[in-house]
């Protein structure tokens, strides 16, 4: 479904990913772990066209779209769901929501999804009027996520879902996202968590200084020394 070759990510003259690659099938949910600085958060806006990339390809279901805009990746399927949330504050819940599918003009649809996602968040419709920078950081997570999932992406990218929450909140953040991977959506996350991160994957990758040092499935770095030594406490 995604395939990401040789990938390449600069600031200025620094050097934040290193010939990068890696590989998402559909349906999967696939963690990118690794220290702060690491350029998880650089490879998924690489990916969703907030950040042009210096070199490698970047290719979606058969599409390359390595130079292509954000609206475009959007449109073809990908949402991106960023680290601390980024909900519009002034902006009602529900005007939020909206944005989301600002590119989809089939209103019955529009109207069918918002209606199952305030079945799903409740508090989400009973605050559907109040301005989003008002929100607990739980429930401003719960936004972002819906808002992400109002576009009907083929796969979301979330970064750091669980950052600054509680650890109640935690769990059901995890709960979610199972739940949207089991309806068929593929998800690739960037999680410090990496405990969490790792249970949740069909498969990871490691990450250090803007490379890729390490892959397999979630259960093979779950029983590696150096993943359990580095990131696990072991």
């Amino acid at each position: 479904m995604l395939s990401v070759s040789s990938l390449e990510c600069r600031y200025g003259k620094v050097a934040a990913v290193r010939g990068l690659s890696l590989e998402v099938n559909k349906g999967e949910l696939v963690s990118l772990i690794g220290a702060n600085g690491a350029g998880k958060t650089t490879t998924l806006k690489a990916i969703s066209g907030v950040l042009p990339p210096a070199g490698g390809r970047v290719i979606f279901e058969g599409e390359d779209i390595t130079h292509a805009s954000a609206r475009r990746i959007l449109q073809l399927g990908i949402a991106h769901c960023p680290e601390g949330r980024r909900v519009f504050p002034y902006m009602t819940v529900r005007e939020n929501l909206e944005m989301g599918c600002f590119l989809r003009h089939d209103k019955p649809g529009i109207a069918a999804d918002l209606k199952r996602l305030f079945e799903r968040f409740p508090i989400l419709d009973e605050r559907r009027h109040q301005a989003a920078g008002t929100l607990s950081g739980g429930e401003q997570q719960m936004l972002a996520i819906s808002r992400a999932l109002m576009s009907r992406p083929k796969l979301v990218l979330f970064d750091e879902p669980s950052l600054g929450l509680a650890p109640n909140i935690v769990e059901k953040t995890f709960d979610i996202i199972k739940q949207i991977r089991s309806e068929g959506v593929t998800v690739v996350m960037v999680e410090q968590n990496a405990l969490a991160a790792l249970e949740l994957s069909d498969r990871a990758y490691v990450m250090e200084q803007g490379s890729v040092t390490l892959s397999g499935s979630g259960r093979q770095l779950l029983d590696d020394p150096q993943v359990q030594k580095v990131y696990l406490g072991g």
